[in-house]
Parts: C-alpha cells; structure tokens; sequence
C-alpha cells in the first residue's frame, strides 16, 4: 500500500515538474529571438506553449512564435492562416491583460518585423510608449534587456 502510494505521488511529482517546466518563461525568454531562425526550436517551444494551461504572457509568446513559425512552412495559405492564429492569440493575451508590459513587448516585436503587406504595424507606436513608460517595472533582466534593444531598433521607425 505504501509503495503504491509512493508511486503514486512520484508519477504526480514528475507530471507536475514537466508541465510547469513547460511553462518556464525564462526558457521561452532565451530562446525567443532565437526562434526565427531555428525551425526546430520554434516547433518545440510551440508545442510546449501549446501542452497545457497558460496564463497571458504565455499564451502571448504563443501566438508570437506562430506568428515567426510562418517563416518556416512553405505554403502561403498554411503561412497566412498561422500567421492569422498567432496574431489573434496576441490579440486576446492583450485584450485580457492591456497593462501587461511583456505582452505589449511581444507584440510590438512582431508588428516591428512581420511584413507590411500583413497590415499588422498598428500598435507599434502605442506599444512603444507604453513601453517606454513601464520598462522600469519589468522584474527579469532579460526582459528588459530585450525590452530596451527592441526600443532602440524602433527608434527610428
């Protein structure tokens, strides 16, 4: 009865650690950049958003990494639609959570670098701003950093 038990709460130990490992924003931070040009690494980090529960941020680097993830197919149709999934799953992440920096820092990064012909450039300004005005607030530096290089690039736009 006692090994039973004790399997039983390994098995829900070991469950649990991989769901919320999962959903490691600092993993999913790392690697972001890294996504767009690494088809296999944005395929993973994709399933691993998409296997369990999600709070908005998370369900925001989602619909991002959808987003860069129509880089990688070939097919315009199979490009448009993950394009369109991706941008509305950043679009509800914001509608749910409007004052959530890291979100608005997901979005900008992918209205400053999808294609124009996309017509999704509308909040960049907006998004800058906010972020401009908030970035003191963000807690992870690696947040931050990217925060900050992001802001720079657009300098100019």
């Amino acid at each position: 009865m006692k090994k039973h038990l004790f399997l039983t709460l390994f098995a829900v130990f070991v469950f649990w650690s991989e769901a919320s490992s999962a959903f490691d924003l600092d993993y999913v931070r790392q690697h972001y950049q890294k996504a767009v040009h690494d088809k296999a690494l944005c395929r993973e980090m994709i399933s691993r958003l998409r296997s369990g529960p999600r709070n908005n941020t998370q369900l925001a680097y989602l619909g991002a990494l959808q987003a860069i993830w129509a880089r990688h197919v070939f097919n315009p149709i199979t490009k448009l639609a993950t394009f369109s999934e991706g941008k509305a799953n950043i679009k509800k992440a914001i509608s749910e959570a409007p004052e959530n920096a890291e979100i608005r820092f997901i979005r900008l990064s992918i209205q400053r670098n999808c294609p124009g012909f996309l017509g999704y450039r509308d909040n960049i300004g907006e998004d800058r701003e906010f972020l401009m005005s908030s970035q003191d607030e963000l807690s992870s530096a690696l947040l931050k950093k990217m925060v900050t290089e992001l802001l720079r690039q657009t300098e100019n736009a």
